[in-house]
């Protein structure tokens, strides 16, 4: 028989909350529907509720802690933070952070750091850079952590940072090495160079549900995937190669290696992410062998002396 999952699921508006226990992505979007009194033939999408991540994949959905709270959205509406609640009126959050300048954006990004460390594989270069940008005791107040656990923290942040632009340099290598091979001489690597990170400084008006900082990456940054967030990822994902391919006015192939990508990179980070949870599940489930590893580590120390 397969397992129960405990879940929660709420409205747009947050003022309808019920608990389930389901055994299916497909499951929690049905019971949760009739739960919230959606319409029988409504087409119901599935999101975190603290942060509006899109949630189609089953094994994602699995890997999940238990009680996660999902917000389920009809066609016509979108997630709101809950900040931006009020007097019946809202934004999208990522539209809010564009119009006030980014004003306690990171609060939400900490919220997310707080339940689950993980979530830092899903997030876009923007949202780390902001974290690493907040002030040390800020944040440490908001995650309740020491001064040095976030010290660390931040640390991590901008590893994971650094660690992405390594991965594009070392794409522009080899895209370089293969050029010149091509040319036979014939190449120019400055000018190349040049032509990998040029950028026009052109705004670009949001389409598609994309925001305008959002549409900048994908048409002139170098490998835009491993610049986005999750979410994102998923908006590029779901839209398609032929729906890009208007929004971003580019041909089938180049879409289409782009869409690729972007669902390569999705992909990596899950395994990541259930990589680590799998590590957390067998610490707690283990608590034994962990301190038995704690005081073989300690004998080795005191050896060492």
């Amino acid at each position: 028989m397969t397992e129960l999952k405990p879940c929660k699921v709420c409205n747009v508006s947050r003022q309808k909350c019920y608990g389930l226990a389901v055994t299916s992505l497909d499951q929690l979007r049905i019971k949760g529907a009739e739960s919230l009194g959606f319409c029988p033939s409504a087409s119901v999408s599935v999101v975190l509720e603290n942060d509006g991540t899109i949630v189609e994949d089953e094994a994602y959905f699995m890997c999940l802690p238990a009680n996660t709270k999902f917000m389920l959205l009809d066609a016509n509406e979108i997630w709101m933070h809950s900040h931006q609640i009020a007097g019946g009126t809202a934004q999208s959050c990522r539209e809010s952070m564009e119009v006030d300048g980014g004003f306690d954006s990171w609060r939400s990004l900490a919220e997310q750091l707080r339940q689950d460390l993980a979530s830092i594989i899903l997030m876009s270069e923007a949202d780390l850079q902001s974290l690493i940008d907040v002030p040390r005791s800020d944040l440490a107040s908001a995650l309740e952590f020491s001064q040095q656990k976030t010290h660390v923290l931040q640390d991590t942040l901008q590893r994971v940072l650094d660690r992405r632009e390594e991965e594009r340099q070392s794409k522009d290598l080899l895209r370089l090495y293969l050029k010149a091979m091509e040319r036979e001489g014939t190449w120019d690597p400055q000018e190349e160079s040049a032509n990998l990170d040029e950028t026009d400084g052109v705004q670009v008006e949001a389409a598609a549900g994309f925001s305008s900082t959002t549409l900048m990456v994908l048409r002139d940054k170098r490998y835009p995937e491993t610049r986005l967030s999750n979410q994102e990822l998923q908006m590029v994902v779901k839209q398609g190669a032929k729906a890009m391919m208007e929004v971003l006015v580019w041909d089938s192939e180049r879409t289409s290696a782009l869409v690729q990508a972007c669902d390569n990179e999705l992909s990596k980070r899950l395994q990541r992410v259930q990589a680590l949870q799998s590590l957390n599940t067998q610490n707690q489930s283990d608590p034994q062998a962990h301190v038995e590893r704690k005081t073989r580590a300690k004998r080795c120390k005191k050896h060492s002396y």
